[in-house]
């Protein structure tokens, strides 16, 4: 089952993209179809003595996951939905959660705030908590439903506006953090000099606003200035940006937007003559780019500031990770989208089970169990504090570049670090 990577289709190639995605939904929810109220209602002591609520039976855990399967962010999470999956496949084999079975309930929004309104509705009665939404706009429609409802969620979405909620975990670095990084990287290896223009492109909304804050906050302190091209989720053809910024003179590009819009813009820069170093943050780059026409100018000049490694790492838990997924979807990419939405999961059964240490599996308490991590580990990046609600969990990046040769398109650059300037920033905002 292969849910295309999003680019322009005729309406046959749309049917087929949308059966595939049903297909994928389908299989995840087996077993969990018959979904059940009486696994919802107010907390009850179960026969075990736990203490239980929405989403929580003598026998099973519900989870949600509010993905896009044929919008922007189609490839990403298919990975992310199929790597949950292996988790909870590995947790139940190994006797489950607080001796239940884990079930992820999936529903694709297909990137539309509406729809996931719609599928948040759907399922929130019956999951106790969500390891995966995906898209800044999403979450923010939804986060007085999740707050009220203390439905510990884990974005796939980075924006600093979504920090502050107890409910809401955002994991590793926000969207403006990692422009500082990319500031950083430029100015520091000597791509970027005093006195220069760096071009960036952004979607508009939550994503686009926070990472515009962190270039423009990260481009005074350098010396520099930034030339802002706002776009649309739906816009592929980056031709006219690239000429607004060559006309700019910019010497180096970020782009906060999706995986086309990356291919579009490296791939018209390069045909244009404007050969300046592009950054990204992870949620703009896929592998299967590197099968696109883009690829060359991809390879040389794009760089990813993320705030997870490589899938190509030689971190044991990393290694670990691809070998299974390997195993359980033979022939399928390995791509940030599969570590991002694993190490999601496992950072979620960590949680379900300090709850369940403490007697309750209701959804305050796995909130409660949640943020009293200070330092959650598991082995597939950085570790990351939870305690402080308003702040990022890590301020920690990565510097990665596409490589066709690379497990997952992507090798490494620089280790992770925390990039100058980025605490006197969190500072200054308070």
């Amino acid at each position: 089952m292969n849910v295309t990577h999003p680019r322009p289709r005729t309406t046959r190639s749309a049917a087929r993209t949308a059966a595939l995605a049903a297909a994928l939904a389908a299989v995840l929810l087996a077993g969990t179809a018959c979904s059940s109220k009486a696994d919802g209602g107010s907390p009850d002591d179960a026969a075990d003595g736990v203490k239980t609520g929405p989403g929580v039976s003598e026998k099973t855990v519900r989870l949600g996951a509010l993905t896009d399967l044929t919008g922007p962010y189609a490839t990403l999470g298919k990975s992310i939905v199929q790597a949950q999956q292996m988790w909870a496949d590995e947790t139940n084999a190994a006797g489950g959660i607080c001796g239940r079975q884990v079930e992820i309930v999936v529903k694709d929004h297909g990137y539309d705030v509406q729809k996931a309104v719609t599928a948040y509705a759907d399922i929130a009665p019956d999951v106790v908590a969500l390891p995966q939404v995906i898209g800044s706009p999403v979450v923010a429609a939804l986060l007085d439903d999740i707050e009220r409802d203390h439905m510990l969620t884990f974005p796939q979405a980075w924006a600093a506006s979504l920090l502050g909620r107890d409910s809401v975990q955002v994991l590793g670095t926000t969207y403006d953090l990692d422009m500082i990084a990319a500031v950083d990287f430029l100015t520091r290896t000597g791509k970027l000099a005093e006195g220069d223009t760096i071009g960036h492109v952004y979607f508009e909304g939550d994503y686009g606003a926070n990472a515009l804050e962190g270039s423009e906050w990260a481009a005074e302190q350098a010396g520099t200035k930034v030339a802002g091209q706002k776009i649309k989720a739906t816009d592929t053809d980056l031709t006219a940006q690239v000429s607004a910024l060559s006309k700019a003179g910019v010497k180096a590009i970020l782009i906060s937007a999706g995986p086309a819009q990356t291919a579009s813009l490296a791939g018209v820069a390069a045909a244009r003559g404007l050969k300046v170093p592009i950054v990204t943050s992870a949620p703009g780059y896929a592998p299967q780019l590197l099968k696109t026409p883009a690829a060359a100018a991809l390879e040389a000049m794009v760089h990813v500031v993320s705030a997870a490694p490589a899938v190509s790492s030689g971190l044991p838990g990393v290694k670990k990770m691809v070998a299974s997924y390997r195993k359980a979807y033979p022939g399928e990419p390995v791509d940030s989208g599969v570590l991002s939405g694993y190490n999601a999961a496992r950072l979620m059964g960590t949680d379900l089970r300090k709850a369940c240490e403490g007697g309750s599996l209701t959804r305050q308490d796995v909130v409660r169990a949640h943020r009293s991590q200070k330092n959650a580990d598991t082995g597939l990046g950085t570790p990351q504090n939870f305690t402080y609600v308003t702040a990022p969990a890590s301020r920690s990046t990565y510097v990665l570049k596409p490589d066709a040769k690379a497990l997952g398109g992507l090798v490494g650059v620089e280790e992770a670090h925390r990039a100058a300037g980025v605490d006197a920033y969190l500072a200054a905002r308070g």
